[in-house]
């Protein structure tokens, strides 16, 4: 997705847009405002009053929490066409749940959250629609956490890597990390160390192969053999 301006069948690609008439479009589209955000800078931080979503258009953002120790816990990674903290406008207090930072200089669109919700609450059709949609996304979310808490570290990392694999690929597959791989680490719930660890044991077994960020899916048969 590039930075250009939104347009009606911009946001009609966007879900949580997609059930939306011309009309709401357009009030969506009036309380938009676009923002820069350099590489690592903040967004917002958890527990601020929020009183916006956002559209990421171009580049990647992080969401995180920090624990009573400092430690970051990267809760998402947010990627062009993707909306997020959109679900505050149906919490009972507005706040921030994580933190936001941009990973990388990144382009995006705020959008007025209380106006969101007013627009839902004036159209219970419009409402059922997103609930379906939203629904799918959490069974997904359901998947992803199943993920983390039932599988090992190298479980994780394996479907991560057969997830990036591009549409319509042969086998052998190129894959290019656009996240550092620290960031990627924290997302699976997996320490740095073991991250690299664990792709220096699938080299050895000739599963992948790693230059920087840039990774050969060598036996990607091999690979969906240890899932």
């Amino acid at each position: 997705m590039t930075d250009d301006p939104l347009t009606r069948e911009a946001l009609r690609q966007i879900y949580l847009f997609a059930a939306l008439n011309d009309a709401q479009l357009d009030i969506m589209l009036a309380s938009s405002h676009p923002i820069q955000l350099k590489q690592k800078q903040i967004l917002f931080e958890a527990g601020q009053p929020a009183e916006s979503f956002y559209l990421l258009q171009t580049g990647q953002v992080k969401l995180y929490s920090l624990s009573a120790d400092g430690d970051e816990k990267v809760i998402e990674i947010i990627r062009p066409g993707e909306t997020f903290a959109e679900a505050i406008a149906f919490m009972e207090q507005h706040a921030y749940p994580v933190s936001a930072e941009a990973i990388m200089d990144s382009s995006l669109c705020s959008f007025d959250l209380l106006g969101f919700r007013r627009l839902l609450e004036d159209s219970p059709a419009t409402s059922m629609r997103l609930m379906a949609d939203m629904s799918r996304r959490l069974r997904m979310r359901i998947n992803e956490i199943n993920n983390l808490t039932l599988h090992n570290a190298t479980y994780r990392l394996v479907v991560y890597l057969l997830e990036q694999i591009p549409e319509g690929a042969m086998e052998l597959a190129e894959i290019h990390l656009g996240t550092p791989k620290s960031i990627i680490a924290s997302r699976l719930s997996i320490k740095p160390e073991t991250f690299s660890r664990i792709l220096s044991k699938l080299t050895q077994r000739g599963l992948i192969s790693v230059e920087g960020n840039n990774i050969s899916l060598q036996d990607v048969n091999g690979l969906r053999a240890l899932l």
